[in-house]
């Protein structure tokens, strides 16, 4: 990076702290210091839940990883993760956040408080911290810190790269909480949408030696089968990542987890002033993720066509496209707008986990007393310690092949068991709480034995590229046979009635449930668009 690349970085990346903290000093406050840091005071309104939503998925691991998956599969799978993605947004402003926020929840696991008992709480609150630690938080420092450096050339180890984004990461969540860390979110959100459509645009331009429109007309003619969305195999015969298949099984249910329990994705929807702003942040989120696939996954199929870019391994060639196509003097602008997305996703994951730790484990076990500003100053602790445990993990994950796989699988570990007890509790009233724990274990056992064991010489249908069970399919079996368990325990043992009545228990809403009266059709209008999308990249792909 030359002076005035680093010169434009730190102004950018200062502007955004400056006007973070003017927007947030004249945001309403909370008396409860509690609800203030980890709720935001429930003052959100809808573009910072979209805003915040968008930046806390939207990082470098999706940018390096989603863009590294859909080179390797010559072909544009990979779209169904952001697809999909939409649909599952419409589940949570429809079905879930209205439960969520109906009794003033300032965590997702409360809800399984409610519908089973604190145990079943407490054992998701912890499945939840153990993915944050070893997947989310060190996958964002590493994806974070490999684009960076392969971008700019930077001439320093990576380890030291990674110390420096942790540590300004950090600092956000500990000392600003959910407030600051929303904000944030919204302000680099915008500079991310215009920077990360702007790849596409320039890399389009490239290709076509200086004009967009031929550089478009290479990508539609010259193996048009790159675009190819709902396949099993590529143009050079190989098994995709996403084969079409598991996008009605495992797919499906990946994103309800993610999208409608995950406590760093849904805390923000939870924090909206009113059901109503909830919703239309959610669903406006869900809109944009149809512009996603152009950050998301051209940049990688315009790569393919770019047969000279230095390309080493998959997970490099975000940061060799951004390289070779930007000017010099945009290069640290982009830089302070990635960054914007690597801080947002990793200060979310602190705060969140920051949030769980402290209210279920700090104030519900170890000290029941606890003060909100007791409770306050143990999740900022709990937060430096996560923010070093997450530094020293992420230079490990240099090893693994593709970081998206690898974010996915093990996420699929703890996430199985989870999206089953959430859908039970929403569905059903009869399911006791010894059931949950139970199928639990029985949906992480299976989908253990599915990764680590695996089927192998299955039929190809349901094969991945080594002819074992794709673990799509394998997310898929565990969920079900978990639910299976859960179900049958049901029957033979259900809740009594008094049971249920307790459960169905509610205390006043702390903020206006009146819905979005415009929610069902604007969700009409996203799964419409979602499938007209795909209808058109098969017929390009012909």
């Amino acid at each position: 990076m030359n002076t005035i690349s680093i010169i434009t970085f730190i102004l950018a990346t200062g502007s955004v702290a400056f006007f973070t903290y003017r927007i947030v000093q004249k945001m309403k406050r909370s008396d409860n210091a509690t609800e203030e840091y980890f709720t935001g005071g429930r003052a959100l309104t809808w573009p910072v839940v979209a805003g915040s939503l968008l930046l806390t998925n939207l990082s470098t691991e999706q940018l390096v990883g989603l863009n590294g998956d859909v080179f390797g599969d010559k072909a544009l799978v990979g779209l169904a993760w952001e697809a999909l993605a939409a649909f599952a947004m419409i589940a949570t402003a429809l079905v879930f956040l209205p439960r969520y926020l109906a009794s003033g929840f300032t965590t997702t696991p409360a809800f399984l408080e409610k519908r089973f008992d604190k145990t079943t709480r407490s054992m998701v609150s912890g499945l939840f911290l153990f993915g944050y630690v070893t997947v989310l938080l060190p996958v964002v420092l590493y994806t974070g810190s490999l684009a960076l450096e392969r971008m700019f050339n930077l001439d320093l180890p990576l380890w030291m790269i990674i110390l420096l984004i942790g540590g300004l990461g950090s600092a956000y969540a500990i000392f600003g909480g959910l407030k600051s860390v929303a904000v944030s979110d919204t302000i680099n959100g915008v500079g991310l949408l215009i920077g990360g459509l702007a790849i596409p645009f320039l890399g389009l331009a490239a290709l076509g030696d200086g004009s967009f429109f031929g550089g478009l007309s290479i990508l539609l003619n010259d193996k048009p089968e790159y675009l190819e969305v709902l396949t099993r195999k590529n143009v050079d015969g190989n098994i995709v990542s996403v084969p079409w298949p598991t996008l009605f099984t495992g797919m499906m249910f990946i994103q309800i987890f993610y999208w409608s329990t995950n406590q760093v994705i849904v805390q923000r929807a939870m924090a909206a002033r009113s059901l109503a702003e909830g919703q239309k942040g959610v669903l406006f989120a869900s809109a944009m993720k149809l512009v996603g696939p152009l950050m998301l996954c051209l940049p990688g199929i315009i790569a393919l066509h770019m047969t000279d870019l230095p390309i080493g391994r998959q997970d490099q060639v975000y940061g060799a496209l951004v390289r070779y196509v930007l000017p010099d003097w945009s290069l640290g602008l982009f830089a302070a707008v990635l960054m914007g997305s690597i801080l947002s996703s990793f200060n979310s994951g602190l705060n969140s986990a920051s949030t769980l730790f402290s209210l279920q484990f700090y104030k519900g076990y170890i000290n029941q007393n606890a003060t909100p500003d007791e409770i306050v100053k143990t999740g900022k602790q709990f937060g430096m310690l996560l923010a070093v445990l997450s530094i020293v993990i992420a230079p490990l994950l240099a090893q693994t092949q593709s970081i998206f796989q690898y974010l996915q699988k093990v996420n699929g570990l703890y996430s199985v068991p989870i999206i089953g007890i959430f859908l039970l509790g929403i569905t059903t009233k009869h399911v006791p709480a010894i059931a949950a724990k139970i199928g639990m274990v029985v949906g992480m056992a299976m989908y253990a034995f599915f990764s680590f064991e695996n089927l192998h010489n299955v039929p190809e249908f349901f094969a991945d590229g080594n002819g074992d069970l794709h673990w799509l399919h394998g997310y898929f079996i565990s969920f079900v046979f978990s639910v299976i368990v859960m179900l049958a325990i049901g029957k033979m043992k259900p809740k009594t009635v008094e049971e249920i009545a307790l459960s169905d228990q509610r205390e006043p809403a702390p903020v206006d449930m009146t819905p979005w009266s415009e929610s069902k059709k604007v969700s009409l209008g996203i799964m419409s668009a979602t499938l007209g999308i795909y209808l058109l990249l098969t017929i390009v792909a012909q």
